[in-house]
């Protein structure tokens, strides 16, 4: 009785799919693997221009750890910017708090920001990176707030604040 129940409930599971990811932001991807950005640099260079921990998360897909952000309470107007290059990439006035951990928006500045899919935890999820130079910055999820319903989970040390004048 309890091996079916068991049985019963992985099957359950495994079936399972979540519909963060089903929309039409998973289906925007571009390839990252191209070498296409206007800024590109070799490894040896990113190394030596970045911190330890933003070369990790722009150059090699880390993830900081969550409420680890010196940006996550951040209230302030002005313009976050890719870490690695300057590229504007969000306005501060999308900013909300996600709960998450990680500074969470949601909406990008058109065009600044590309997207690609990674199935590196097991599932698909849309990961996003700077268009200019192809730093990973974070992931996109459909579980935001109006008027997008995006929720862009950005790793803080992929960003830098630059206040309104």
């Amino acid at each position: 009785m309890y091996k079916n129940i068991l049985i019963a409930i992985g099957f359950a599971l495994v079936g399972c799919q979540g519909n963060s990811q089903k929309k039409e932001t998973a289906q925007k991807t571009t390839d990252k693997k191209e070498t296409n950005f206007s800024v590109v640099k070799t490894d040896a260079e990113w190394q030596k221009e970045l911190t330890d921990a933003e070369y990790y998360v722009l150059r090699k897909a880390a993830t900081e750890n969550p409420f680890s952000s010196d940006l996550l309470k951040n209230k302030k107007e002005g313009t976050y910017v890719c870490a690695a290059c300057g590229t504007e990439l969000f306005k501060s006035n999308t900013k909300f708090d996600s709960g998450t951990g990680w500074p969470s928006f949601y909406e990008e500045i058109k065009g600044n920001v590309g997207y690609d899919v990674d199935y590196k935890i097991g599932y698909k999820r849309t990961e996003e990176h700077c268009a200019t130079c192809g730093g990973h910055l974070g992931h996109v999820f459909e579980d935001g707030p109006k008027p997008t319903g995006l929720r862009h989970c950005i790793n803080g040390v992929a960003l830098n604040f630059v206040p309104a004048e």
